[in-house]
């Protein structure tokens, strides 16, 4: 409850007391319709779209020939305050109540403070009745005058403007809302170090997000009715989400890379040079260069080799001996179908090589996607505790 008092004489009214049998009830009797009509009223404004209730005690005062008189019975008046909700639940309000006359003119009434704002702010303080929401941070008050409308009148209205700034507690949204999804999302984070050769990652993600949606369901009415600003922490929520979405995506298509890579077509060129060189060497995971093994057997260096060349010199020439031309014969027939089993032999090699070689590339791209989203995942949390934080001290600190 904040209570205001402020003294304002009133002029020209008339009060009948019956002076025959003079006591304390005829006067307050005589005195009630008077205090019925206050020339002090607070100026509503309903035209905002987000509102919050303001109850505080506004008293009566009257001014006679002998004194002022004082009424007992406080009045209270409900009033809107337009809110900011960019920063919720870390939002700082600061609320604006005018009092002026609507009929009396400064001529008339002089609205002035009863006590100084430090002393209203105290008072204030001490009486309020709630530890609910919001906690009240200062009152402030300006002496202001309205000009008529009537311009050629050239008489203006007095009005006093109080200005509450009010700081929303902030500790059940951090517990109920940001503590959780940040517990969400670094489950989804450490889910990366899972083998996706070896455990089904897309269960567990898919999982994780039915068990994230049901959360912002049932902590949707925590969140404040929205109007044309969007607040920080639905933003935060959304990322959150989309973060989820596209974790279980990359899950789906390591896997089919895992399984199905083998049947895949070569690498195009612009996925080897933006995926395995560029966003491989971002993430530490450079292309290796491919090498050309060559196995040398030292105890064929000792084998004799048999003179085929000479014999077939010889049969060449024609020299005698029938033994010598079926045996060159025998052995140039011999080589030549080694020759050819040895070139199916290296055919099929290349073939299974090149194939493993596919299947390595496809396996690295799904790798090196796998750490970006991960290190992609690093940096918006670390960037989210990092700005809650900052919104936190920042709004304690004003």
């Amino acid at each position: 409850m904040v209570t205001i008092v402020s003294p304002a004489p009133c002029l020209r009214c008339k009060i009948v007391v019956n002076c025959t049998n003079p006591n304390t009830i005829s006067l307050l009797a005589a005195l009630e319709n008077v205090m019925k009509l206050y020339s002090i009223r607070p100026v509503m404004n309903l035209s905002t779209p987000t509102n919050i209730s303001m109850y505080f005690t506004l008293y009566g005062i009257l001014g006679v020939h002998t004194g002022i008189v004082r009424d007992a019975n406080p009045v209270r008046v409900v009033s809107s305050c337009n809110l900011e909700i960019y920063a919720f639940p870390f939002d700082v309000q600061n609320c604006t109540f005018t009092f002026r006359s609507y009929i009396h003119h400064v001529s008339d009434i002089r609205i002035i403070l009863g006590k100084k704002v430090e002393d209203i702010l105290k008072r204030s303080i001490s009486v309020l009745s709630t530890e609910g929401e919001w906690e009240l941070m200062d009152i402030k008050s300006s002496k202001l005058k309205l000009s008529t409308f009537n311009q050629g009148e050239g008489n203006p209205y007095d009005e006093l403007c109080f200005f509450i700034v009010l700081r929303r507690r902030p500790t059940l949204y951090v517990v109920n809302l940001l503590i959780p999804s940040c517990f969400l999302i670094t489950v989804d984070l450490f889910s990366f170090l899972l083998p996706p050769q070896n455990v089904d990652r897309s269960s567990f993600k898919m999982t994780l997000i039915l068990g994230y949606s049901v959360f912002l369901l049932i902590v949707n009415d925590l969140l404040p009715v929205t109007g044309s600003t969007i607040p920080l922490i639905n933003v935060f929520f959304a990322i959150c989400l989309a973060l989820m979405v596209a974790s279980l995506l990359e899950t789906i298509l390591i896997t089919n890379l895992l399984v199905g890579s083998s049947n895949f077509h070569p690498v195009p060129g612009w996925v080897r040079v933006l995926v395995l060189r560029f966003m491989g060497t971002l993430v530490w995971m450079p292309q290796k260069s491919r090498e050309d093994k060559i196995i040398l057997n030292p105890v064929a260096g000792d084998l004799k080799v048999c003179p085929l060349v000479t014999v077939e010199r010889q049969v060449q020439k024609g020299e005698p001996g029938e033994m010598w031309a079926e045996a060159g014969n025998s052995a140039l027939a011999e080589l030549r179908k080694l020759g050819n089993d040895l070139q199916s032999i290296r055919i099929q090699v290349a073939q299974h090589v090149d194939g493993n070689q596919i299947s390595q590339d496809w396996m690295q791209v799904g790798y090196i996607i796998d750490r970006l989203l991960f290190g992609v995942y690093c940096i918006f949390i670390t960037f989210s505790f990092i700005v809650i934080l900052s919104i936190w001290s920042n709004s304690y600190n004003q």
